[in-house]
């Protein structure tokens, strides 16, 4: 995990270095708009941090800024009025939203991973059973309709699997 704190406020390394240790990170100071970007543009960041100030005085380089910022969570602080303590609260609560953010994104996707496989896999077994019921179908192609029958039901069974499990354990 990396931070980058832009600001051009006397004291930020130290500031910078307060961050570092109490979230255990590496943290880089960027004195204005063209560190920064140079910055952003050797690396990627998990959160940008701009001092007020800063942004206020130039919205296009923060502008800038939070454009190359890629995926990381921009925040923007008056260095001024905030310490070291609350610039690591700030941190925190965003890193912590995003990890909950992304919980969330990936237990989604699981679902509808989950629910389109169901349902390809229900189509896939009702349409083989069906074609067996063909009395006219040649013996080579039933017993291979068979064989789609019983792996689509293994299939079935192994994705119903870990949810009865999961709902064992909550219950």
């Amino acid at each position: 995990m990396s931070i980058l704190i832009v600001t051009g406020i006397e004291g930020a390394k130290n500031c910078a270095d307060a961050v570092a240790k109490q979230l255990s990170t590496e943290v880089e100071v960027a004195e204005g708009r063209r560190a920064a970007l140079a910055a952003l543009r050797r690396r990627e960041f998990d959160a940008v941090v701009v001092d007020e100030t800063m942004a206020e005085c130039d919205p296009a380089a923060a502008e800038a800024i939070w454009k190359h910022a890629g995926l990381a969570i921009p925040l923007q602080i008056s260095f001024a009025l905030s310490g070291a303590a609350r610039l690591t609260r700030e941190i925190r609560a965003g890193l912590q939203r995003r990890e909950r953010e992304q919980l969330l994104a990936r237990r989604a996707a699981a679902t509808a991973i989950e629910t389109e496989l169901k349902s390809t896999l229900a189509g896939l077994l009702l349409h083989s059973q069906l074609a067996l019921k063909d009395s006219e179908m040649p013996p080579l192609a039933a017993e291979k309709m068979r064989m789609v029958a019983a792996l689509a039901g293994s299939l079935r069974q192994q994705l119903n699997a870990p949810l009865m499990a999961s709902a064992e354990e909550a219950a």
